[in-house]
Protein backbone atom coordinates (compact mmCIF):
# COMPACT_ATOMS: atom_id res chain seq x y z
CA UNK A 1 0.00 0.00 0.00
CA UNK A 2 1.15 3.60 -0.84
CA UNK A 3 0.46 6.46 0.14
CA UNK A 4 0.13 10.16 -1.95
CA UNK A 5 1.16 13.81 -0.63
CA UNK A 6 -2.58 14.55 0.41
CA UNK A 7 -2.12 11.45 2.62
CA UNK A 8 0.55 12.05 4.55
CA UNK A 9 -0.41 16.05 5.20
CA UNK A 10 -3.94 14.60 6.60
CA UNK A 11 -1.83 11.87 8.47
CA UNK A 12 0.62 14.84 9.83
CA UNK A 13 -2.68 16.80 10.72
CA UNK A 14 -3.92 14.21 13.01
CA UNK A 15 -1.31 13.47 14.36
CA UNK A 16 -0.13 16.67 15.07
CA UNK A 17 -3.41 19.04 15.99
CA UNK A 18 -2.33 21.21 12.99
CA UNK A 19 -4.58 22.18 10.41
CA UNK A 20 -4.70 19.94 7.30
CA UNK A 21 -3.89 23.42 5.23
CA UNK A 22 -1.32 24.07 7.78
CA UNK A 23 0.44 20.76 7.12
CA UNK A 24 0.24 20.54 3.42
CA UNK A 25 2.25 23.99 3.88
CA UNK A 26 4.62 22.52 5.66
CA UNK A 27 5.67 19.59 3.61
CA UNK A 28 5.62 21.92 0.43
CA UNK A 29 8.33 24.27 1.66
CA UNK A 30 9.86 21.05 3.11
CA UNK A 31 9.89 19.70 -0.64
CA UNK A 32 10.66 23.22 -2.36
CA UNK A 33 13.98 23.55 0.51
CA UNK A 34 15.36 19.80 -0.55
CA UNK A 35 14.83 20.35 -4.44
CA UNK A 36 16.96 24.04 -3.53
CA UNK A 37 19.64 22.27 -1.76
CA UNK A 38 19.86 19.73 -4.52
CA UNK A 39 19.88 22.08 -6.99
CA UNK A 40 22.89 23.81 -5.65
CA UNK A 41 24.45 20.49 -5.13
CA UNK A 42 23.99 20.08 -1.60
CA UNK A 43 23.38 16.91 0.62
CA UNK A 44 19.99 17.12 2.70
CA UNK A 45 20.77 14.27 5.23
CA UNK A 46 17.51 13.43 8.21
CA UNK A 47 19.29 11.16 10.61
CA UNK A 48 17.69 8.23 10.65
CA UNK A 49 15.26 8.67 7.63
CA UNK A 50 17.85 9.01 4.87
CA UNK A 51 19.42 11.47 2.54
CA UNK A 52 18.60 13.09 -0.77
CA UNK A 53 21.50 14.14 -3.06
CA UNK A 54 22.14 15.16 -7.02
CA UNK A 55 23.92 12.52 -8.85
CA UNK A 56 25.15 13.32 -12.26
CA UNK A 57 24.05 10.78 -14.46
CA UNK A 58 26.63 10.80 -17.58
CA UNK A 59 25.44 11.23 -21.47
CA UNK A 60 23.68 7.43 -22.61
CA UNK A 61 22.51 6.43 -25.88
CA UNK A 62 18.83 5.95 -25.97
CA UNK A 63 16.32 4.93 -28.54
CA UNK A 64 12.95 7.18 -29.45
CA UNK A 65 9.92 5.52 -28.78
CA UNK A 66 8.05 6.96 -31.67
CA UNK A 67 10.42 6.65 -34.53
CA UNK A 68 12.83 3.99 -32.96
CA UNK A 69 15.87 6.46 -34.22
CA UNK A 70 18.87 5.92 -31.96
CA UNK A 71 19.47 9.14 -30.26
CA UNK A 72 22.52 10.88 -27.07
CA UNK A 73 20.41 11.73 -23.91
CA UNK A 74 22.17 13.85 -22.41
CA UNK A 75 24.08 14.41 -19.35
CA UNK A 76 21.46 15.56 -16.46
CA UNK A 77 22.08 16.00 -12.29
CA UNK A 78 19.20 13.77 -11.05
CA UNK A 79 17.91 13.15 -7.25
CA UNK A 80 18.04 10.30 -5.82
CA UNK A 81 17.52 8.91 -1.97
CA UNK A 82 19.65 6.49 0.17
CA UNK A 83 18.08 5.13 3.07
CA UNK A 84 19.55 5.60 6.38
CA UNK A 85 20.64 3.33 8.76
CA UNK A 86 17.81 2.79 11.62
CA UNK A 87 18.03 0.66 14.69
CA UNK A 88 14.81 -0.92 14.74
CA UNK A 89 13.40 -2.12 11.57
CA UNK A 90 10.32 -1.08 10.12
CA UNK A 91 7.15 -2.99 10.57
Amino acid sequence: MSINKVGLGKMISEKTGITKKKSMQFMDELLETVKQELAEGKKVQLVGFGTFMARKREKRPGRSPVTGEVITIPEARVPVFRVGKRSEPYD
